[in-house]
C-alpha cells in the first residue's frame, strides 16, 4: 500500500513539475513577432528593355496586385529598382505581401481563379510569361517572413 501511495505520489509530482515548466516555457516574452509574408522576385531587365518592362508593370502587373488587393488575396505590393552590380545581376524586385502563410494558402484556389479573370486561361498566361521573357530575365524568387520587433518596454 505504501508502494502504491509512493508511486501515486510521484506521478503527481512529476504531472506537477510538467505542468509547471509548460507554463514557464509560455511566458516567456520575446521582443518580437512574426509580420507578414513577403513573396519576392528578382528581375533584371534586359539591356534596352527597361521602358518596356515598366510599362507592362505600370499596366497589366499593377491591375493584377491590384485586383488581389481588393480581393483580400494581398496586403500590399511593391516595386524596388537598383543599380546591377554586374551585367548578370538583378535590377528590379517585385515584392508582393500577404497575411501570412495559411491566408496565402487557403486563399490559392481564389488567386487562381482571379488570375484566370484578369489574364486568360493557362495558354495565355504563357504566352504572357514568353512575351516577357524577351525584355527580363527572373533571376529568382524568395518567400520572406517579416520579422516585427516589439517597443523597447
Amino acid at each position: 500500500m505504501k508502494l502504491n501511495r509512493r508511486i501515486v505520489v510521484g506521478a503527481l509530482a512529476l504531472s506537477v513539475l510538467g505542468a509547471a515548466a509548460v507554463t514557464v516555457h509560455a511566458q516567456v516574452k520575446r521582443p518580437y513577432h512574426d509580420g507578414t509574408v513577403w513573396n519576392v522576385t528578382f528581375v533584371r531587365m534586359k539591356p534596352g528593355m527597361d521602358s518596356a518592362y515598366l510599362n507592362y508593370l505600370a499596366s497589366d502587373w499593377k491591375r493584377n496586385q491590384e485586383a488581389a488587393k481588393k480581393e483580400g488575396l494581398i496586403v500590399s505590393y511593391k516595386i524596388l529598382s537598383t543599380e546591377a552590380h554586374s551585367r548578370d545581376d538583378w535590377n528590379l524586385i517585385l515584392m508582393t505581401e500577404t497575411k501570412d502563410l495559411a491566408t496565402m494558402e487557403a486563399n490559392q484556389d481564389k488567386a487562381d481563379a482571379l488570375t484566370q479573370k484578369m489574364v486568360g486561361d493557362d495558354q495565355k498566361q504563357m504566352q504572357g510569361y514568353k512575351d516577357r521573357s524577351e525584355i527580363r530575365e527572373i533571376m529568382g524568387i524568395r518567400q520572406a517572413r517579416e520579422i516585427v520587433l516589439e517597443p523597447k518596454p
